[in-house]
């Protein structure tokens, strides 16, 4: 055994001559023998970070995949969720692209926009998306634009002519970059308000009428606010995504609202993270045998019956895609023209600098 004795500091010492007749004695003769990924993984727990308050969409696929997973991933380890809010997620991210576990016993499960933070807002993003992985997404996730029924106007063509409050949780979410979008492409009269930590309390805010329309995960409206989209309170008028969802197939694309074909690119540019969804994504450095571990697991998981079944039960969409598949998703977005990136940054920086 090395005894390692911490001075004053904070400086680690250990018996350099242990070390080296460790190394003189056993070294050329022993050489290490790389754990599988079952010998790793048994008796750990793997932690599922977000970058959001309990109560939403992250936390509910999160939640699922914490409890169903542990049966596919080799060794069985345990799995926890951990929540460190604030900025939209941008600050979870960060912490998890620079500080989480590079050994495959962290995971994140973040906003599908966090490729565009990092282009159009590289001050905020700071990280490399292309450095991190994705395990596979749980489903895709089409923004709804709800706006409760005793707005100022709950038309589209009403929203270009008279001002709603669209609430917002961070200027590097979605919630503020597809209203944005709109109102500087689309000529909508949208006032953006950001700060609210999250989704629960968007809700409250709608319901108080201190904001008028939100645009959120759809998965978060049709599981938390099923009772106000049936009596018809709440009103899904704009979706955001590449195509309309199957349970909205009468409510118009943002790019299906601007007729200039170079603002349709704009906009389907800041949309296609919908695609991505709701993703299990692992930081640099794993080993690429615990990546294929992982992303074995969560392939296992999605086709697992009491997963779905339990899926079912909290309301929660499956429409789900491998890890490849999704890391395509995610490099297309990188690899988007420059000049349709530039314009989407212009339209970003023209309302935040209101």
């Amino acid at each position: 055994m090395i005894e390692i004795n911490t001075m004053p500091g904070g400086r680690a010492v250990a018996t350099l001559a242990i070390i080296c007749g460790l190394s003189a004695g056993f070294g050329a003769a022993s050489p290490a023998v790389a754990q599988s990924p079952a010998e790793f993984y048994k008796g750990k727990t793997i932690t599922i970070v977000l970058g959001h308050p309990p109560g939403g969409s992250y936390d509910l696929y999160a939640r699922l995949a914490a409890d169903h997973m542990k049966r596919f991933v080799p060794g069985n380890p345990n799995f926890i969720v951990q929540h460190r809010p604030g900025g939209g997620g941008v600050a979870a991210v960060r912490w998890f692209y620079a500080q989480a576990a590079r050994d495959g016993t962290a995971m994140g499960l973040f906003p599908e926009t966090i490729g565009h933070t990092q282009l159009l807002t590289p001050e905020a993003g700071k990280w490399k998306l292309e450095e991190m992985t994705y395990i596979g997404t749980f489903t895709p996730s089409n923004a709804a634009f709800v706006i409760r029924k005793s707005a100022p106007t709950i038309s589209v063509d009403g929203m270009r002519k008279t001002p709603v409050t669209v609430a917002c949780t961070g200027v590097n979410s979605q919630s503020y970059q597809y209203p944005a979008s709109l109102k500087a492409l689309g000529g909508f009269k949208f006032i953006i308000v950001c700060g609210y930590p999250g989704s629960a309390e968007v809700m409250l805010a709608i319901h108080r009428a201190e904001a008028d329309m939100f645009s959120g995960s759809w998965h978060v409206w049709r599981a938390t606010q099923q009772a106000g989209l049936k009596d018809g309170s709440l009103i899904p008028v704009i979706q955001g995504g590449l195509k309309r969802t199957r349970d909205l197939p009468n409510v118009p694309l943002m790019q299906e609202l601007v007729s200039d074909a170079r603002k349709k690119k704009v906009i389907e540019f800041i949309s296609a993270g919908s695609a991505i969804g709701r993703a299990l994504i692992a930081p640099p450095g794993v080993p690429a045998d615990r990546i294929a571990a992982l992303r074995t697991a969560f392939d296992k998981l999605v086709l697992d019956k009491a997963f779905q079944a339990d899926a079912a039960k909290r309301s929660a969409d499956l429409e789900p895609a491998s890890g490849a598949v999704v890391q395509g998703y995610s490099d297309a977005i990188a690899k988007a023209p420059k000049d349709i990136i530039e314009a989407a940054a212009v339209a970003m920086a023209a309302e935040k600098k209101k």
